[in-house]
């Protein structure tokens, strides 16, 4: 990596959702410690699998990185054809950060509790509507999981990412959304969504007051994480240059106040124990995929 060549990071959904921002956040980082340019490229479609066979195929010379994300763990059993493999194709260099997600609802949807969201859709089967952004995404999961375990019937609408999925709850066409925490909180807070429950184990510091799901629905819990991973083949020297920078940036107080402000919780890790977060979270998705019979359409 010599300071001639831009180096891109691909991120597998559009502009506006959380793994975009990452890149972007973790892109400008890279580009004033290392002094050459780093640059976000948005490859999206099939839940993140377009830009990660993208990153996959690309020369391993460490000029093109891919934003991975939680994904990376569950797709190889979403889609049985992938012609992707993370611990084949892929080198993991260090992690950012970790989240979870976060139901919310158009503000004229009279529901105000994960009770109450159960009872309306149970009520009128197939005629409430609940976004992702794209099968395969975490919003995706988060809603599949919550489907599996509560048996509620609501027509699922795809999107291109969370940027669009945000956009038509806003404008009333989709009832409710499991977003990432990262890409709705600002609207939580300017009043724009209602916030109903988030997805992880316990509840977050910076929405004290929003119950988890598991409080309602026993045992759910949903939760993600963003880093970065090169084509395999990468020389070690520049995973190892790169672990160290990512590292750096996830411990400067700038960087973390923003993830806090985001409601994730910045996270840290050596490229091995990346490496065994990916593979271990592979089998745990793979048996809640197996158990909630859930499929990429």
């Amino acid at each position: 990596m010599g300071a001639s060549r831009p180096v891109r990071i691909i991120a597998g959904f559009p502009p506006g959702g959380s793994n975009d921002l990452y890149a972007r956040l973790i892109a400008q980082w890279l580009s004033q410690r290392l002094g050459q340019q780093f640059f976000v490229e948005n490859r999206s479609g099939a839940g993140g699998t377009l830009g990660a066979e993208a990153a996959a195929k690309a020369a391993p010379d460490g000029y093109t990185l891919l934003l991975a994300a939680t994904g990376e763990a569950w797709n190889s059993s979403l889609y049985p054809n992938l012609k992707l493999n993370y611990a084949r194709d892929f080198e993991s260099v260090g992690t950012i950060a970790r989240g979870m997600g976060l139901l919310v609802v158009n503000p004229a949807v009279p529901v105000h509790s994960v009770a109450e969201l159960i009872e309306a859709a149970k009520a009128r089967p197939g005629k409430m509507s609940v976004a992702s952004a794209g099968v395969g995404s975490a919003p995706f999961m988060y809603w599949e999981l919550f489907r599996s375990m509560t048996g509620v019937n609501m027509v699922h609408v795809p999107y291109r990412g969370g940027g669009p999925a945000l956009t038509d709850l806003l404008g009333g066409q989709v009832n409710a959304y499991f977003s990432t925490m990262v890409s709705s909180i600002e609207l939580v807070r300017a009043g724009q969504l209602r916030a109903v429950a988030v997805t992880g184990q316990t509840r977050a510091s910076v929405l004290p007051d929003v119950p988890t799901v598991g409080e309602t629905v026993r045992s759910y819990e949903a939760t993600n994480w963003y880093g970065i991973s090169a084509p395999k083949g990468v020389p070690a020297g520049i995973i190892d240059r790169l672990s160290k920078e990512i590292g750096a940036g996830v411990a400067n107080s700038g960087i973390r106040a923003r993830i806090d402000e985001l409601g994730d919780k910045p996270f840290a890790t050596s490229s091995a124990e990346f490496a065994k977060l990916v593979a271990d979270d592979t089998v745990k998705w793979a048996n809640v995929i197996r158990a909630g019979g859930i499929k990429a359409e």
